[in-house]
């Protein structure tokens, strides 16, 4: 493996501007968690629907959340107002607005059919909308954009595999295969077979897996769904073999601090281990979930999480190019983001 290269010092005061300014790929965002309380209402407006609270203020204030459960709860309820193909073009447009000013030359956005399609929606007309986005994505806001479909998991395997026929015509438009929703109760090995099909049908994988599930699920979710990347993963650094394999086999863990400040895997951010992860060797990323809901976007998690914990410049380096590893572009791509992450490394 090629030694990282080292970068020169930056003072604590400077350490925000070189966060926004440096290129980095975003690898952990669910698109629907991007819905900010201000599209919400306008998308009801314009489909003609009635929502449960009576102003943007008031969706806000909701958003106080005991667990993932909770946090789900109202997440669902917000998703009712997507219904037509241009609401998640229009979605997902926003959410690349926003992180274009953030630097993120690159993202893998999560999304599911099956809350859609629960609501009465095709397939079709969420992929179809999301993917035109993404495609739209370079010139509008130079950016490279995919798609990852995540089956439900507190839903039946079955109904994960019905999930994987109906997007079979528009294979072309995903790269990949997650794993989302309640991880409490729900362990990889439930989806086994589903994934097994997935990787035939030649998938990328990942899925969730450790951040209110224990350690076990890693494990699982690597050598029973073999997965290639493992979203959030905190709960390793509870298993120091487990470490020692992540290491190892350079899997990488798409890392939220935010979020898991939010639904309270961590008590504060001084106590988060994203800098623990780094020191051993791991191929760890920040991300931000769902940011609409968390408490902003990547940047946000960046400068909040080094400002806890202290962390400088070789650490936002590493952080970002981890980033652009752990993505799914190929190779040639890939060189491009990384020239470009170091030559602001370079001026800085």
């Amino acid at each position: 493996m090629k030694p990282v290269r080292t970068v020169k010092p930056v003072s604590p005061e400077r350490m925000p501007a070189l966060l926004r300014a440096m290129p980095k790929a975003e690898l952990h965002m669910h698109i629907e968690g991007s819905l900010e309380p201000e599209q919400m209402f306008a998308l009801a407006q314009r489909n003609q629907l009635a929502l449960a609270w009576p102003s943007a203020a008031a969706v806000r204030e909701a958003y106080v959340f005991d667990n993932l459960q909770s946090f789900l709860d109202i997440y669902h309820a917000g998703t009712l107002v997507l219904k037509t193909e241009q609401d998640f073009y229009d979605m997902a447009c926003a959410y690349f607005q926003r992180a274009q000013a953030d630097n993120v030359t690159h993202t893998e956005l999560f999304f599911d059919t099956q809350t859609h399609t629960g609501h009465g929606l095709s397939a079709e007309v969420v992929v179809n909308g999301l993917h035109r986005a993404c495609m739209d994505a370079p010139e509008k806001f130079g950016m490279t954009a995919a798609l990852i479909l995540c089956f439900l998991r507190h839903l039946s395997e079955e109904a994960a595999f019905e999930c994987l026929e109906q997007v079979q015509p528009l294979r072309d438009k995903i790269v990949g295969i997650g794993l989302a929703s309640s991880e409490q109760g729900h362990p990889p090995e439930k989806f086994s077979k589903v994934f097994a099909r997935a990787r035939h049908l030649g998938y990328r994988l990942v899925a969730h897996a450790g951040e209110e599930g224990p350690a076990s699920y890693i494990w699982s979710a690597l050598d029973v769904l073999k997965v290639e990347r493992i979203d959030h993963g905190v709960q390793s650094m509870t298993d120091s073999t487990l470490m020692q394999r992540l290491v190892q086999d350079r899997i990488p863990l798409t890392v939220c601090p935010l979020s898991n400040l939010k639904l309270r895997v961590y008590p504060s951010l001084t106590q988060h281990s994203i800098g623990r992860m780094l020191d051993a060797g791991m191929v760890a990323t920040i991300n931000s979930d769902d940011p609409a809901y968390f408490g902003g976007y990547i940047n946000e998690n960046f400068t909040q999480t080094f400002a806890a914990l202290q962390l400088g410049a070789q650490q936002a380096y590493q952080l970002a190019l981890n980033s652009f590893n752990a993505s799914f572009m190929d190779a040639t791509e890939r060189a491009r983001h990384i020239e470009r992450l170091d030559a602001v490394f370079d001026t800085f």
